[in-house]
């Protein structure tokens, strides 16, 4: 017994460095590694040095903004997948562009810290702590906020504008989950969501309409 005793807290510690290790990107060994496509993602090889060209470090595709007719809003996610220079270095960035009124929904990032930098427009952004406080004010151009890992967040352009955000993450695959689309467009049983939020099964069935994937 006393074995176990003199034990747990040693048990508790190596736990924790497991946690710590787990929750967050590895850290590069050497000085980047640009994949080879033609290998498979699950084993990644990286190029040889003397094949690595500057254009692999360079990325043009968020030059033009995103698309917002539809629905008011676009995001351009940039992560080693399109631009291989960001591979292993542990940061992925996106840009977000919003038509007058267009809205980001409310949303999280389960593995990464989002600074988000008002690049054009009047963006009413904040985020919501775990004990439901809301932290959100009018961005300007050209000032920062920074939302937290996994805390749900929301932005929406409130000028007569066009607005543009440039959001970095501190993950190479910061993840990315739309509360609308993960409660309504998901699999949950009907019930359950009636249940929740005091639906009634018409209003619940155009909700799951609006969300549920297409196709």
């Amino acid at each position: 017994m006393s074995l176990k005793l003199k034990m747990s807290p040693l048990l508790v510690l190596f736990l924790l460095q497991i946690y710590t290790v787990s929750a967050s990107d590895s850290d590069p060994l050497q000085d980047f590694c640009i994949p080879q496509p033609e290998f498979s993602p699950l084993f990644v090889s990286c190029k040889n040095s003397s094949l690595v060209t500057v254009e692999d470090f360079v990325f043009s595709g968020i030059k033009a903004p995103g698309d917002t007719k539809n629905t008011g809003f676009s995001s351009i996610p940039v992560s080693a997948s399109v631009f291989p220079g960001l591979n292993t270095l542990g940061v992925s960035f996106v840009r977000a562009d919003f038509a007058p009124g267009g809205v980001n929904v409310p949303h999280y990032h389960p593995r990464a810290t989002e600074v988000a930098f008002v690049l054009e427009g009047r963006v009413y952004s904040g985020f919501v702590d775990s004990q439901n406080l809301v932290f959100a004010r009018v961005l300007e151009k050209g000032e920062v906020m920074v939302f937290p890992r996994g805390l749900l967040h929301f932005q929406m352009n409130i000028g007569d504008s066009h607005a543009t955000i440039i959001g970095s993450f501190n993950s190479q695959n910061p993840g990315l989950v739309r509360i609308p689309s993960a409660v309504f467009g998901s699999s949950i049983r009907d019930e359950v969501l009636e249940k929740a939020f005091g639906l009634n099964g018409k209003d619940l069935a155009n909700l799951r309409k609006k969300f549920l994937p297409k196709g």
